[in-house]
């Protein structure tokens, strides 16, 4: 063999040549260092922070006349009570991402489960309404940044399971509204009947999730620093905050206003649902029932909508049949509420899971994580603040009417909005496609 031979053996060829590695390759790699137990353990952080996204909330309507009555609150303000979740909801749910982009997602949900657990723990032991409604507010506060950033996670690392695990979160969402509300009382009374310690036990729960997510946030952490080194060892630009700007997206637009009506008709149906049913001759205990059953509709259902909705290219359908249905429980309730109860609150109930699709939804009308963190906080905010005059104005009516003709005649009216805007929400795009953003 010649010597030309022979050096032509030992020169690299192009299969042996290691090739150069681009930024998302590194990037990915980065990723790809994240510990194995991170993605179980995961699955159980979000369920568990789902089960404390309501507790806070509806233990307290279950014990609110012993609470107010204990702390001596005017009806005045007890009213404002009623009224922050949404209003909390809507003002921390906006410092989302600029939080998520400077300390990750899973960080700042560790402390928002942090923070509902402290919110609880203080708020029993409180003797005055100001302190009480401030303790509430940490907890709310927790709530809402977990609000918005939990379809961030979903999109992170469950990325080819968007449907499933949306619909496993918003599963135990449900499972703990429902939960808190028909075991507080109950609970309660066995532990020897103090709304102080009814309010109490519901920390718990939020205690053990903050503690779940202190070693997640940990190993996310970790991760996005390998991911970041990488992307700057190659002159990468991968940024956190290189999402699109919502606002200028029409899909934004109708998501916030949709998730605003749904909210809307949920904190509607709540508040005023046991009452319409005890005005038609209903009892109190069976009215209580019934709005049991509209919430538990939930359970099942919010696990199902999202992974139908994942496997459809346009939900607007599903927010056909959601809105129908409320419809349907509406007009029953107007012509025959009584005679029809078991029959409307389950339709309402159906109607209600539209919180799960738009939940959904935001996951799916944005391509990145920066896309669903600003989109998530944008419609959910929105949302939160179009639903606030809802049921006070739904009050005002019964008030001034003396009945719930034109009460549920705008409950109803409403729903038709809704339905239109689920449609254009649920149109197969994304915003980064509206905002002229490339991949």
């Amino acid at each position: 063999m010649s010597d030309e031979e022979l050096q032509t053996l030992d020169r690299p060829t192009a299969s042996h040549r290691p090739a150069r590695r681009t930024a998302a390759d590194r990037a990915a790699a980065a990723t790809n260092t994240q510990p194995a137990w991170l993605g179980p353990v995961l699955i159980v952080g979000i369920v568990l922070a789902a089960l404390n996204l309501r507790p806070a909330i509806t233990s307290l309507g279950a014990l609110f006349e012993e609470t107010r009555t204990g702390l001596g609150m005017s009806a005045t303000v007890a009213g404002l009570i009623t009224s922050v979740p949404a209003l909390c909801f809507a003002v921390f749910g906006v410092t989302a991402p600029r939080l998520s982009r400077r300390f990750g997602p899973a960080a700042v949900v560790c402390a928002g489960m942090a923070a509902v657990a402290t919110g609880l723990v203080i708020r029993p032991f409180t003797n005055g309404a100001v302190g009480f409604l401030a303790a509430s507010s940490l907890s709310l506060a927790g709530i809402a940044l977990t609000n918005v950033l939990l379809p961030v996670i979903v999109k992170r690392y469950f990325p080819d399971r968007v449907g499933t695990m949306t619909g496993l979160y918003s599963m135990a969402l449900a499972a703990g509204t429902s939960l808190a509300a028909a075991a507080t009382v109950p609970l309660t009374a066995a532990l020897g009947g103090s709304w102080r310690t009814g309010l109490l036990m519901w920390a718990s729960l939020a205690v053990v999730a903050a503690l779940l997510w202190l070693p997640i946030a940990r190993a996310a952490r970790r991760a996005d620093r390998a991911q970041a080194a990488a992307a700057a060892g190659t002159g990468g630009a991968l940024r956190a905050d290189a999402g699109p700007r919502v606002v200028r997206s029409r899909t934004a637009w109708a998501l916030a206003c949709y998730f605003g009506l749904q909210a809307t008709g949920a904190y509607i149906t709540m508040g005023w649902l046991p009452q319409i049913f005890r005005d038609a001759g209903v009892s109190a205990s069976t009215a209580g029932v019934l709005l049991a059953v509209t919430m538990v509709m939930g359970v099942p259902l919010a696990f199902v909508i999202p992974g139908l909705a994942g496997r459809m290219k346009n939900q607007g359908a599903i927010a056909v049949v959601l809105g129908v249905f409320g419809l349907t429980g509406y007009l029953g309730l107007y012509f025959a509420p009584a005679a029809g109860a078991w029959a409307w609150a389950l339709l309402l109930g159906i109607s209600n899971c539209a919180f799960p699709l738009v939940i959904t939804l935001i996951g799916l009308r944005a391509k990145s994580p920066a896309g669903v963190v600003k989109l998530s906080a944008f419609a959910q905010s929105t949302g939160y603040l179009i639903s606030i005059p809802g049921p006070l104005l739904i009050g005002a009516l019964y008030q001034h009417s003396g009945g719930w003709d034109l009460p549920l005649a705008l409950m109803a009216g409403l729903l038709v909005p809704q339905i239109a805007l689920g449609v254009l929400a649920g149109r197969d795009r994304t915003i980064e496609d509206e905002c002229g953003m490339r991949d």
